[in-house]
Parts: structure tokens; sequence; C-alpha cells
């Protein structure tokens, strides 16, 4: 008698039907409202007191009318409070990380430190602004304890000044995001293989050189990670601002952000110019993020050649 044939089972399918609940949820949530964004950027949409004008095909006339506007204005305000928070962020972040992932070092308590560095990130935005807004007012107790022990004779007026107002900005950024980074950076030079870096003490290699010439290149995928993000993050700054000029961009809008522009429209139910600068965005972060990644990751997508270059480098120079 034949041996009856046993019937195999497809697993493939069961695959393709756990993931269909995001496709459909992207679909509705994300992909239709971003095509309905671009079919607004061409139309004029907007509501004047009760009447509602359009939407009428106006073609590219938003596009031309935010370039006439104060919208490049606006995005040199989001560059600069983007730069000051994030220098620091990255450079301390890469500092601690090559700390803390240093075993040599024998730092006691690591655990307790990565907590209080994280902390920050766990806190929401706008609490944060609201109590640096409260702590930093001239009412507040900063000026109340500097006027006090006789720093200062009269209160300092952090929000009344182009630099104060950023600045304040910039290090609220900085302290928000600088833990988040710090255990990415340190999560990828923990993934460095040991050998690499007792190969690198044997050559004589001192920490400048090591870090320079072996942790950068091998956790470039990981920086550019982060730098993307960064900017991604900085073109979508709101809360911090909105919340500390309440909504007004003060002094003399210097402060004022593309998203706070974007609110501003959506308020207005402008929603032609809105979904224009929308589009604008969406160009300007993808443009930025191919940028970098294309310095971070040329022709060295794990960055071992250049890590390869620099030690045959370091030995052709001692053996010079």
């Amino acid at each position: 008698m034949m041996k009856k044939k046993r019937k195999s089972i497809s697993y493939g399918k069961w695959g393709y039907l756990f993931i269909l609940p995001f496709f459909v949820s992207f679909f509705i949530f994300s992909l239709i409202p971003l095509v309905d964004t671009i079919r607004y950027s061409f139309f004029e949409y907007y509501r004047s007191g009760i009447k509602e004008i359009g939407p009428n095909f106006v073609g590219m006339k938003n596009y031309v009318s935010l370039l006439e506007s104060d919208m490049l204005k606006y995005a040199g305000n989001t560059l600069i409070l983007w730069v000051i928070g994030f220098i620091p962020q990255i450079v301390i972040a890469l500092l601690l990380a090559s700390w803390f992932s240093d075993m040599r070092l024998k730092i006691h308590g690591k655990q307790f430190f990565k907590v209080v560095v994280y902390l920050p990130n766990l806190i929401m935005a706008s609490a944060f602004a609201l109590l640096f807004f409260t702590m930093l007012s001239t009412n507040g107790p900063v000026n109340s304890i500097l006027v006090s022990v006789g720093v200062i004779m009269k209160p300092i007026d952090f929000f009344g000044s182009v630099f104060g107002t950023r600045s304040v900005i910039g290090f609220m950024n900085f302290l928000m995001w600088f833990g988040n980074t710090t255990i990415l950076l340190m999560a990828a030079i923990m993934g460095i293989s040991i050998d690499i870096f007792e190969a690198t003490d044997l050559d004589g290699c001192n920490r400048m050189q090591r870090f320079f010439y072996v942790t950068l290149p091998l956790i470039k995928p990981i920086l550019a990670y982060t730098i993307i993000t960064a900017i991604i993050g900085g073109l979508q700054m709101f809360d911090v601002p909105q919340i500390i000029t309440n909504g007004q961009g003060n002094p003399d809008r210097t402060s004022m952000t593309l998203i706070m522009f974007l609110n501003n429209h959506l308020k207005s139910k402008n929603y032609g110019m809105a979904g224009a600068l929308s589009v604008y965005l969406f160009l300007l972060s993808g443009g930025l993020c191919y940028i970098v990644f294309k310095m971070t990751n040329r022709n060295d997508p794990d960055g071992s050649k250049a890590a390869l270059k620099a030690e045959k480098k370091e030995q052709r120079r001692k053996r010079g």
C-alpha cells in the first residue's frame, strides 16, 4: 500500500495576518492624511469669519506665498535653537557613553547614573517647560535666591532678551534628550568587540587615538541614526518654545519655530497654507537626513574600512 502523503502546513499566511493590523493602521492614520495634506497644499482653503473659502485649486500659489512670508526667518530660528541644544547634547553624550562603557575606569554605581541621566527624558516636555518658566520668571525662585544672597541687585528677565530665551530653550532641549542619546551611544560602543580595544592597547594607542580612530568609525551607523532623529525632532520643535513664549515666539518672533508657524495656520483654519508648509518640512527633513546619511555612511556602512585605514596609518607612523 502507498503511504498517505502528509499535508504540509504553511505558516507564511499567519505572518501576513499578524502584520496586517500595522499596515491597516498605517494606511488609515498615516498614508491617507499624508496624501490629503499634499492635495490640500495646492488648494485655497481657509475660513474668513463664519464664511468658508474653497477649496479652490490655486496650483503653486501657497508655496510661493510661504517663500514670500517670514518662513525662512522661522526656519533660521529653528536651526539656531536646534544647534544650541544639539551640539552640547552630542558632545556630553559621547563623553558619558565612552566613560560608562570603559571597563578600565571601574566606575561604581553605573546603573544608578544611567537612571539619573535618563530621568529627564521621562518628563513631559510641557511639564518641563512650565517648570523652567516658573523657576526663571522675574518673580521665580531663581531670581529670589540670587537677589536675597546679594548676587544681583534686581531680578533678571531671562525671557526678555533674544540670547536669554534661546539659551533657555536650547538648554531645556539638551537636558531632555542627552540621556536618551547617551544610552544609544553606550549600546553602540558596548557592541564593539573587546578584542579590537585590546589590539589598540597593544599598538600603544592612547585614549584620544582610540576614541577618534576606532570608536567613532565603528559607531558611525548609530551616530548617523542619532543625528537623523535629532534633525527630525529639531524640525518638529514646538512644545517648549510654545509654552515658554506663550505661542508668540518672543522677543520679536526670534523664538518662533516652523511648527509654531504651522500651528498658527491651523488655528486660523488656513489648511492650504498649512499643507504647503507641511510639504516644505517633509522635503527639508528628507533632504537633511539624506545628506547626513551619505556623509556618515559613504561606502562604509559599518565603519570597518575607516577603522582599518586609520589603524594602518598609525602603524606606518610608528614605523617611520
